[in-house]
């Protein structure tokens, strides 16, 4: 017996997802390794290209190195050492799975500490090694239970009906436990986003639209919120918009690609249950301060989901405030369609801001959850599907979908901007040598 156990245990391993390996760091590390190291990690951070061979470079030159080149894809990072005649590239790959909010916050802090600090480069790749290797604070429980307050929060965002409420609760947890399960097999994990979107459409059509009376894309979408590509494709608008072609197309790709595993898994779902698409009614929602209460337990949900470090709530509810208060802003001033512009521009300078605070976290824990929340993911993903199920109208969501990418991802770059530009001054009045030397 205890022979077959052996066997069992063998046979389960090799189906779980390989975990990252335990590389020893050399002890002498050269500049170009610890820059090969630091950018797959910002890459896994969902850091935009164009973002990270800014800080690559910058940091080259920082360390003395002025004769690194840096080029980044979403794939991959290129240093090459134009010392030698000819010059030599290294390759390195960036294939990692997303970074969690706690090793996200801690690349970005060995990051600053290197600037700050000129830490030794075998110090700075030993710390990325470190933090790829952290397990989360959380255990599976607590990660289930923020997946189902983000599914809720997410869905009080869109303000719904009263009677969809359980069905979040219900659907974000179902969910929850099927990321934590099916990520941990590898087979099951590159089909996870259909297989997901197949069930929870079937278990809608079948058992819970009878019984609620709202769109059945807006029950599904909530719950699928960790599926969903928005951030990806807002980073690929930001990249084009800052001539990072490359870059900026496969991701677009890859995104689009990934909103039509789930549509076709909705589609699958509609199709095997026998149901139309939609189902809205005339009921009523639930009213204005729908979307102000979904934006506090979506916070609690990241906070749980993906591991944000210790004492970043009050923070990370601080970014999605000032992320949707912006937004609304611009939906007063410029219309639905471009208030992505307006809340990308007023939320970037602000959460850099607050960054400056010492007991804050890193701005990139910020920025993300804003960023989720900007992002009108969950549009792109009804719009496909309304057109994979063949419903009217599902062209003009799509386009509007896409302005709003591209409109977001304006305002970021405006609002980046500005914050660097401001940063700049207020060193140059500080230390008047610095503009001399610029």
């Amino acid at each position: 017996m205890p022979g077959l156990i052996e066997r069992l245990r063998g046979a389960m391993s090799v189906l779980r997802t390989p975990a990252p390996s335990d590389v020893p760091v050399p002890a002498t590390v050269e500049v170009t390794d610890m820059l090969g190291a630091i950018g797959p990690a910002l890459l896994a951070s969902t850091q935009a290209t164009n973002d990270v061979e800014e800080t690559l470079q910058q940091l080259a030159d920082d360390y003395g190195r002025s004769d690194l080149r840096v080029f980044v894809l979403p794939t991959l990072v290129m240093v090459e050492d134009t010392s030698f005649t000819p010059s030599q590239t290294a390759i390195y790959p960036a294939n990692q799975s997303p970074l969690r909010l706690d090793q996200a916050g801690e690349v970005e802090r060995v990051v600053r500490r290197a600037f700050r600090e000129r830490l030794e480069p075998a110090v700075v790749a030993a710390e990325i090694s470190r933090i790829k290797l952290v397990l989360p604070r959380f255990g599976p429980v607590l990660t289930v239970l923020g997946h189902t307050l983000l599914t809720v929060g997410f869905g009080l965002v869109l303000n719904p009906t009263l009677t969809a409420l359980p069905v979040y609760v219900i659907l974000g947890a179902i969910v929850g436990i099927i990321v934590v399960v099916g990520s941990r097999i590898q087979t099951l994990s590159l089909l996870l986003p259909v297989f997901t979107a197949f069930a929870v459409t079937l278990l809608i059509s079948v058992l819970v639209r009878p019984l609620v009376h709202d769109d059945s894309l807006r029950l599904v979408a909530p719950s699928l919120v960790s599926f969903l590509p928005g951030l990806t494709l807002t980073i690929a608008a930001v990249e084009l918009t800052s001539g990072q072609v490359m870059a900026g197309a496969s991701r677009l790709v890859y995104g689009i690609a990934r909103l039509g595993l789930l549509a076709f898994g909705v589609y699958a779902g509609l199709s095997v249950a026998g149901e139309p698409t939609s189902t809205a009614t005339s009921s009523a929602q639930l009213g204005a301060w729908a979307p102000w209460a979904g934006i506090i337990l979506v916070s609690l949900g990241y906070y749980l989901f993906s591991a944000a470090p210790r004492r970043s709530l009050m923070w990370i509810l601080y970014a999605l405030v000032v992320a949707y208060s912006a937004q609304l802003l611009g939906n007063l001033l410029v219309g639905p369609e471009l208030s992505g512009l307006i809340g990308a521009a007023i939320a970037v300078p602000a959460i850099y801001l607050a960054g400056r605070l010492r007991a804050s976290p890193p701005t990139a824990i910020m920025l993300t959850c804003a960023y989720w929340l900007l992002v009108p993911g969950a549009m792109g993903f009804i719009g496909i599907s309304e057109a994979a199920s063949g419903t009217s109208g599902a062209t003009n969501t799509i386009l509007q979908t896409f302005g709003s990418l591209i409109a977001i991802a304006i305002g970021m770059v405006i609002g980046a901007g500005l914050s660097r530009d401001t940063t700049a001054v207020v060193r140059a009045w500080q230390d008047p040598r610095q503009s001399r030397a610029h």
